[in-house]
């Protein structure tokens, strides 16, 4: 063997035992000392373990790159954020007149399917379709992810149709595509068809009809999922809890709870621990919410936003607020979700210096920007403990644009308070935001019939007949 192929068979070891980008690295200058870096073997290999810009700057330097090397390159960009450098390849190799095989197209319909790309997909399809790489497995994969990830489904089936024997991936590719674009019917259907499922199949099938608000469904497949025996994962476990907490299926929940616990995923698996403090908070039980949240070894932002939301959920506000700030204190960074849920527990615990004191901190101490969940918070909590005024006030010269929920929030605080001067300024905002809905028009109408201003009440009638609303039926105006 020739001294210069010992060292291309070792430096091709070094580059499968690479695990670091130092050792890259150091590999790198080892096959550049020997003089080979102009070798299309070493390079493909190293173009497919290094990071877009490393393998780029790579392939910069070789002089004469072979289809194994174009691939390479192709295949890494297609992995990796913009994704489009991997057509200027495939255009360069073509300008080099090196004929694709069936390796190029895969990594290239993929970098269109990340890019939402149908039209330069569709393109690259028709280069299959006219070279007859239509066999290909992975060919055929990545085509069917295409067209389901940008919701051509119909594309997709007749790609899916003329498969010989489509494997699992290219069935759980079409069940969501299918589920993607609101057709979970079609997408169960395909699932029960199915010869052979993975517990990826399970999960990917509950969490399209949990999406789709199916829940009775869910439940049903988890249970088909443990008879036919199959093990939930971590995975399987956090789409089903929030499904138990919303259908009130305690048992069910109490079940995964003990089934997490004797898998190790309470240990091993944070997001099972969050799904189950939620789980329990929302029914209602904060010892065993208390219990999982003390006992998870490692705790993130979810895990403590999950507690303190709990806590005011369930009317203690309090609680919540010292959980908060024990978070701050340990170093927590807090984030959006964490001060919707502190501003809630403030808000039904009426703390209404705290709940304005850590509204004004969010942005000057912890960087986060007020958004309309934070903003709504605090105008109920001001609506809640009567300070109608300061609610006008925030919601007038806030920079963001008041929703209809906001000034909804202030009428409902302005009739428990008695003022109808803003009760009228919150209920004309609303009819201004949604003029097709009748039961703001009867709201306002009512704050005129309340005070007896007749000929308001028919400037309203008038201006909702003007506006082709009708009242629905139920809704009482007054008059």
């Amino acid at each position: 063997m020739s001294r210069s192929r010992e060292i291309e068979r070792k430096v091709l070891r070094l580059l499968h035992a690479a695990k670091t980008p130092n050792q890259l690295t150091q590999i790198h200058a080892h096959f550049l000392r020997h003089g080979l870096h102009q070798s299309n073997q070493i390079l493909t290999h190293f173009v497919s373990l290094c990071g877009t810009p490393y393998a780029t700057r790579l392939f910069a330097h070789a002089l004469n790159p072979n289809i194994l090397l174009f691939n390479a390159i192709i295949k890494a960009h297609s992995l990796q954020p913009p994704f489009h450098p991997s057509f200027s390849f495939f255009s360069l190799m073509k300008s080099r007149a090196i004929s694709p095989d069936n390796h190029t197209f895969a990594p290239l319909l993929k970098s269109a399917s990340n890019l939402r790309h149908y039209a330069l997909g569709q393109s690259l399809h028709a280069h299959v379709l006219r070279l007859g790489f239509t066999r290909h497995a992975s060919v055929c994969v990545a085509t069917v992810d295409l067209y389901a990830t940008c919701g051509r489904m119909g594309d997709a089936s007749k790609v899916f149709d003329e498969m010989r024997d489509p494997d699992v991936v290219v069935w759980n590719l079409m069940i969501r595509g299918f589920c993607k674009t609101g057709d979970l019917e079609t997408g169960l259907n395909l699932f029960t068809q199915m010869k052979e499922r993975t517990v990826v199949s399970w999960n990917l099938m509950m969490s399209c009809l949990a999406q789709g608000n199916k829940e009775g469904k869910v439940l049903e497949l988890f249970k088909g999922m443990l008879e036919q025996g199959f093990e939930p994962d971590d995975a399987s476990l956090v789409t089903v809890l929030p499904v138990c907490a919303r259908l009130g299926a305690v048992d069910v929940g109490e079940w995964i709870h003990s089934y997490a616990n004797s898998k190790g995923f309470l240990r091993d698996a944070v997001n099972v621990g969050n799904s189950l403090v939620d789980f329990y908070c929302k029914c209602g039980n904060l010892e065993a919410s208390w219990g999982i949240f003390n006992e998870m070894a490692n705790k993130n932002i979810v895990s403590w936003n999950a507690m303190i939301s709990g806590l005011a959920y369930n009317g203690e506000g309090e609680v919540g607020v010292g959980l908060f700030e024990e978070m701050v204190r340990g170093g927590v960074a807090a984030n959006d979700s964490t001060f919707v849920g502190v501003l809630a527990c403030c808000a039904h615990a009426g703390l209404v210096d705290r709940g304005r004191e850590i509204f004004a901190s969010m942005s000057v101490k912890f960087g986060v920007s007020p958004k309309l969940e934070h903003y709504g918070c605090v105008v109920d909590l001001l609506g809640r403990c009567g300070h109608v005024r300061e609610a006008l006030d925030l919601i007038t010269s806030m920079p963001l644009k008041p929703t209809a929920a906001l000034w909804g929030a202030l009428l409902s605080a302005c009739r428990t308070y008695g003022d109808r001067e803003i009760a009228e300024t919150a209920a004309k905002e609303l009819v201004g935001l949604e003029p097709w809905n009748s039961g703001n028009y009867v709201l306002l109408s009512n704050i005129y019939a309340e005070e007896g201003r007749w000929d308001e009440v028919e400037k309203v009638r008038v201006l909702m007949r003007g506006g082709g609303v009708n009242k629905v039926p139920g809704q009482s105006a007054t008059g």
